[in-house]
């Protein structure tokens, strides 16, 4: 079976001890080897989980964590103890161990066989005390770790698994990823600009900066062959009017984007970069602002963070390799303008930039006036987000720490069309209103970027956050401010003394 994540591997590791006997051992190790191929075989779970057999020593587990250390497929373990095993043994493993773990707290059996039930199958089936035994380890050298009760083969639990296994994909992505800007922040703007390094320690991306020649050099290199090409593509995917075609004006802007399309692919594909930025202020060399261009590559999966927003950038293409596979889309956003009426809410846009993947229709090609900064005509795609639940994602930088910020909303569909609006937008209702949820997220500092998401779920980056060992904050239909504020101040004096002199 093709897996969603084909490139990389969960290990399943069973704890046991020598004290039953090789007979217990060898069912131990055949009951491990039957959870990981049936997990790997369900449609719940979206990567290859592959047993590394039972370990019954110290030296067994510290080997099998050191060797999950220098795998490059390996992205975390799942760790079982099926009979009880003395978690002593465990401190030099987990102590070294630096992959993402999750606890199963499970059983091989679901149901007790009341009229056979004997001593042998109790020593046998004992992970209700062994894994009690190895949770305490975990707390007493305060490990992170994701721990999921229930049996192994119900629905619910494999999708809690994957939806651990999508976080650590998240996290593995983070370790690896590139982030290329072109230009600068925006002048002036705070909460654009970061620590880089510290970014870098803390969650492993690495930002890079070029100039505008450096992409304008590869802009002149796409021949116009290649641009028409992308232009024909252009008609099949989206809903463009014919008169645009026979208008030299709003065709050469389609050909400006298309091939900004191209050069910025092939810059990005030459580069190992997964995601990038740019700044209506630095543009010195191009024909304009990527619009069309971005939308795009952000629907390929390349994550974008406008004005030099690179943190931004970074958690875009970030959720959207967790959410790879799955319904629902993921975006650039930032909240642009608010309706106070019986219900009320937000209308998120941007100049330019939404993903189309949060599109609830075909999306609709025009040229229009772009009218801050750079005033030129500029090709983008002009859509309505979909219904249903989303979240709103802010990274943002607080001097001696990163936090992340979740706001709980639901999407709407606008009461009216928006005919003179120009640009892709999204209405949006925020938990548990807005007179709350605004309040909680100006309290927390949350940017007025963010990434939108239908793709993935609050549990999911609170496992990443857990994953990166940075704060997270969450506005939910719970939140109450007062409630709200006492968490942001036990939370700054917590990562305070968690770091130390």
């Amino acid at each position: 079976m093709m897996k969603i994540f084909d490139q990389q591997e969960i290990w399943f590791v069973t704890g046991s001890q020598h004290l039953y006997g090789p007979g217990v051992l060898k069912q131990v190790a055949e009951n491990s080897q039957h959870i990981a191929s049936a997990l790997t075989s369900s449609k719940n779970i979206s990567i290859n989980i592959i047993s590394k057999g039972v370990v019954t020593t110290p030296d067994e587990i510290l080997a099998v964590c050191r060797e999950a250390n220098s795998s490059a497929k390996c992205i975390g373990l799942i760790l079982w103890m099926h009979t009880f095993s003395p978690a002593k043994m465990w401190i030099a493993g987990l102590m070294a161990l630096d992959k993402p773990f999750m606890h199963l707290h499970t059983q091989f059996n679901a149901e007790l066989p009341w009229a056979e039930i004997n001593m042998h199958f109790m020593n046998l089936n004992q992970s209700a005390h062994g894994d009690r035994e190895f949770g305490y380890i975990g707390t007493r050298l305060r490990k992170e770790r994701k721990v999921v009760v229930g049996h192994w083969a119900t629905d619910s639990v494999q999708i809690q698994i994957d939806d651990w296994i999508r976080a650590a994909m998240g996290w593995h992505e983070s370790q690896t990823l590139k982030i290329v800007r072109f230009g600068d922040n925006m002048r002036q703007v705070a909460v654009t600009e970061g620590d880089k390094v510290q970014a870098q320690i803390q969650f492993g991306y690495e930002v890079h900066a070029y100039g505008l020649g450096d992409l304008a050099a590869a802009v002149n290199e796409v021949s116009d062959a290649d641009v028409n090409a992308q232009i024909d593509l252009y008609k099949q995917e989206y809903e463009i009017d014919e008169s645009l075609f026979s208008d030299d004006h709003q065709l050469t802007r389609l050909k400006n984007d298309a091939r900004l399309e191209l050069a910025m692919l092939r810059f990005f594909k030459a580069g190992n970069f997964g995601a990038f930025t740019n700044c209506f202020e630095n543009l010195t060399g191009l024909t304009n602002l990527p619009g069309l261009a971005t939308q795009r590559l952000m629907s390929l999966g390349y994550g974008y963070g406008a004005e030099g927003d690179w943190k931004t950038s970074a958690m875009n293409r970030i959720v959207k390799v967790m959410s790879k596979g799955r319904e629902g889309g993921t975006t650039f956003m930032e909240d642009y303008t608010y309706h106070f009426g019986a219900t009320d809410q937000v209308l998120g846009a941007h100049m330019l930039e939404l993903c189309p993947s949060i599109s609830a229709n075909k999306p609709r090609v025009e040229v229009q006036a772009h009218t801050i900064g750079c005033k030129e005509d500029i090709a983008r795609l002009v859509f309505t987000g979909k219904p249903g639940p989303a979240i709103n994602i802010s990274c943002i930088d607080m001097g001696n720490r990163f936090r992340i910020i979740v706001n709980e909303v639901d999407v709407v569909n606008p009461p009216e069309n928006l005919p003179y609006l120009p640009v892709a937008k999204s209405l949006w209702e925020p938990r548990p209103n807005l007179s709350v949820s605004g309040a909680a997220w100006i309290h927390a500092g949350g940017a007025h970027h963010s990434v939108h998401t239908q793709g993935v779920t609050t549990e999911q980056i609170a496992d990443y956050a857990e994953m990166a060992d940075v704060e997270l904050v969450v506005i939910d239909a719970s939140t109450n401010i007062r409630e709200f504020k006492k968490e942001l101040r036990h939370n700054a004096a917590y990562y305070a003394l968690n770091q130390g002199i």
